[in-house]
């Protein structure tokens, strides 16, 4: 059963100050509105880069949106600043109407779009409990039912008869969630408002939110920048770019999508000639078996790490170390060797069959074990694994993991 769906829903805005804009403007609009004509200022307008200045005084927000969720989904809405997450979020919770397009929902829906949503600060925690559950339909014999368990999970039971102007932001998001999540609505959107709260409840959050879209069957939708979040709690996601669509489907293609077009990385690091450190990388590169820098590698290719070393005083007691991290920086493996005076060159050998399918790039550190760092250089040298034929290539996109094991079957 479909619990959300979206037919080419476009938002537009005005540049500028807020107002209804110009005289000839409202004119224009209403003589094409009453001979039956379509708006005028919908044929105009750029797409909404906000890095570059444009032309038009009309930007659209969102262009062409479309899509569809099940009821029971937990979809991921990834996107850089500016790419129309919050936009869609606050058109699929009727907060602004679409200037294009419909939107169809089966159930009532719970949103926490920014700290604060749906409080009135002049109210105590209790009061906004029982004004929230009102807002989506519920009876106060409901609401008190859920009562104890909000207060609970939201940790903020000293302060639960006190107005909530004078919580903190982490307060107020920590009640905001709670309410959200333990009220009986069918559809839950949260916007990026839990990074506000401390690890122990953003923990707290996801797991809550794991059991409302898997236990509870409802519908979760959840816009971060947090990949490693996103990935464990989302089965699918959308990734907006510029207010459109750029794909949607399997969570870990739209996250190595994403942070593929983030990085923008290359697979090879130069050191500016004229350092004045002792020791440091002069030059890092990804390289192929025939010793070529590469960028993107077969599941079963041999990948090389070189490394050019410039030791201007001959420092011996000292070691290379190097982190292979994927694109959610959780780190893989570490490699460490020696650092030879009479030596400038080393390379570091991944196997093949080693490294499974997805984005990587390295930290490599120039240092004396917790003592000194000469060097330093976080996530440079991006590169690539593809799978074309594994044993687990059938799975499609499924994420079986950053490495193949070594085992054997018995």
């Amino acid at each position: 059963m479909l619990a959300l769906k979206a037919e080419n829903i476009s938002k537009q805005y005005r540049l500028g100050q807020v107002g209804t804009g110009t005289l000839s403007h409202d004119l224009n609009r209403f003589w094409y509105q009453i001979r039956g004509k379509e708006d005028p200022y919908l044929k105009i307008g750029e797409e909404n880069d906000r890095s570059s200045k444009g032309e038009s005084d009309y930007v659209w927000s969102l262009r062409d949106i479309n899509f569809e969720i099940e009821q029971g989904d937990a979809v991921g809405i990834i996107g850089r600043n500016g790419a129309g997450k919050s936009t869609l979020l606050k058109l699929l919770s009727k907060v602004t109407k679409p200037t294009t397009g419909k939107i169809y929902t089966n159930g009532r829906i719970a949103s926490l779009l920014e700290v604060g949503t749906g409080f009135h600060p002049e109210m105590t925690g209790r009061e906004n409990i029982y004004l929230n559950g009102a807002i989506l339909g519920m009876t106060r014999k409901e609401i008190t039912r859920k009562f104890d368990e909000i207060v609970d999970f939201s940790g903020v039971e000293r302060y639960i008869d006190t107005p909530v102007k004078r919580y903190s932001s982490g307060m107020y998001v920590r009640l905001a969630f709670a309410v959200a999540a333990h009220l009986e609505s069918e559809i839950l959107i949260v916007d990026e408002v839990l990074a506000v709260g401390d690890a122990e409840f953003q923990k707290k959050c996801l797991g809550k939110m794991g059991d409302v879209s898997k236990g509870e069957g409802r519908t979760v939708l959840f816009v971060s920048h947090n990949m490693t979040a996103v990935s464990q709690l989302c089965r699918s996601g959308i990734y907006l770019k510029n207010g459109e669509i750029m794909h949607q489907g399997n969570i870990k293609k739209i996250t190595d999508l994403y942070l593929k077009d983030s990085e923008k990385g290359s697979s090879v690091f130069f050191a500016d000639e004229d350092r004045n450190e002792d020791v440091f990388f002069k030059k890092i590169s990804i390289l192929d078996k025939n010793e070529k820098p590469e960028s993107s590698f077969d599941y079963d290719n041999e990948i090389i790490i070189s490394f050019e070393i410039l030791n201007k005083k001959s420092i011996e007691k000292a070691n290379i170390f190097v982190t292979v991290q994927d694109a959610l920086q959780n780190r893989v493996f570490s490699a460490e060797a020696a650092l030879n005076p009479n030596k400038d060159h080393y390379q570091l050998i991944i196997e093949p069959r080693f490294l499974s399918a997805g984005s990587y790039n390295i930290t490599a550190f120039i240092h004396i074990p917790q003592l000194l760092r000469y060097d330093e250089l976080e996530n440079i040298c991006h590169f690539d694994v593809i799978d074309t034929g594994s044993q687990f290539a059938i799975h499609g996109g499924y994420h079986h993991g950053v490495v193949f094991g070594k085992f054997e079957w018995k």
